[in-house]
């Protein structure tokens, strides 16, 4: 028996084979037109999709009845991202992609009810879509506390003026959701920045580019967007939740969003294994002399399962132990899925590519779109070092 079976319930059971069959029969087939050719020409293809979904009671997995979606569990839902992530349209088609399923938590848990009904009902729909405005070009990263963009309380009004880059997904967005500081003053660096809702239609706003990824640019939900903010004005009632409090917001959203990444990237080595498996089996080597009878290649196999197999597990306990206890209380094991599986995703991403041989680096397979774009898996969401450093710190202290 597989151990993760234990965390598949009675209703899961009965929705991941179907998940499983809509990313095979409909959504792969359609990945060479949207992801090397044009994602906007491929979209009324994709609506159609995203409306089969929603006919056959699939959409928005992660959201609660009540809000149109299926009420999974973060440690069921990560189950079902598993499966999605076999395609890069995957988590779109359902509405549970990065950033928005991010900014859906956000301002379901921190909005007024007027940000709600105006932002997030049509973006919980799948009407349309938003970014976060967080990493700065002229900041590490890694520190998200210190920022240069700035929110300068005016009367009713915000007056933002900021430098981000990396806003994923700015291109054809609403709204972003952006960090800025608005209490530079505060000794507690942590209690300087608040996060504020920018319509995207502001004059005060502007998109400058989609950053390529090793060449390649990208559009619409598969950008990576540079943007300004220039004196640009909101109405102090865009503030999600208190002023101040904006890096506890982003470790909120953090915890479960790594989740969401990590059963992404077991879906996308799922999906690698199998396209490694496919070659190893029909290419020769010689006649009746497939690659698969090379004890490289049967390594390179097993040590990729293996790593799936205990990155699941690990990605499962965390799920199961931030729906118990809280994303605080889960730090260490957030941050070590987020190095370990990050790790696994570029090692089997890597093997398949070499068993392809030429063709594993051309755009014949989906391998080198994954490769381009998630070697950015061991930098984004906190570089993998620096998650290294938190379970280090928190090993030794037993020995201190």
């Amino acid at each position: 028996m597989d151990f993760s079976e234990l965390f598949i319930n009675e209703k899961l059971a009965l929705l991941l084979p179907r998940y499983e069959s809509f990313v095979q029969k409909h959504i792969i087939p359609l990945e060479q037109e949207a992801v090397y050719g044009s994602f906007r020409g491929a979209l009324p293809k994709i609506e159609e999709l995203r409306d089969l979904a929603r006919k056959d009671g699939l959409f928005a997995p992660h959201l609660s009845e009540k809000d149109g979606g299926l009420g999974l569990s973060l440690p069921d839902f990560a189950r079902v991202s598993e499966i999605l992530g076999k395609s890069p349209l995957g988590h779109y088609i359902f509405n549970c992609q990065a950033p928005d399923i991010g900014n859906m938590e956000l301002l379901h848990q921190f909005a007024s009810e007027e940000l709600k009904e105006k932002y997030l009902k049509p973006l919980q729909e799948g009407k349309i879509r938003s970014c976060f405005a967080m990493t700065e070009p002229q900041h590490a990263g890694s520190n998200p506390k210190h920022l240069s963009t700035t929110a300068i309380k005016i009367g009713d009004e915000y007056i933002i003026n900021g430098h981000k880059w990396f806003t994923s997904s700015a291109d054809g967005a609403t709204f972003t959701i952006v960090m800025a500081v608005t209490d530079p003053e505060n000794p507690n660096p942590y209690q300087r920045a608040s996060m504020i809702l920018v319509p995207l239609d502001n004059p005060g706003y502007s998109l400058v580019r989609n950053i390529p990824i090793m060449g390649d640019e990208g559009e619409d939900y598969m950008s990576h967007g540079e943007v300004k903010f220039v004196n640009c004005k909101v109405p102090t009632k865009n503030l999600i939740g208190k002023e101040g409090f904006g890096f506890a917001l982003a470790q909120e959203r953090l915890g479960p969003g790594r989740i969401h990444h990590c059963m992404r990237w077991i879906g996308i080595c799922e999906r690698a294994i199998d396209l490694m498996c496919k070659r190893a089996i029909s290419r020769e080597l010689d006649p009746g002399k497939p690659l698969a009878s090379q004890q490289t290649i049967q390594n390179w196999i097993a040590e990729s399962v293996a790593g799936v197999k205990a990155a699941r597990m690990l990605v499962l306990m965390t799920a199961h132990r931030i729906e118990k206890e809280g994303a605080k209380a889960a730090r260490t094991d957030i941050s070590t899925i987020k190095f370990f599986v990050s790790d696994i995703l570029m090692k089997t991403l890597d093997r398949s590519i070499q068993v392809h041989g030429a063709l594993g680096i051309t755009d014949d397979t989906i391998l080198s779109f994954w490769y381009r774009h998630e070697r950015g898996a061991r930098i984004y969401d906190g570089p993998d070092e620096v998650h290294k450093s938190v379970l280090a710190r928190e090993t030794l202290k037993k020995y201190a």
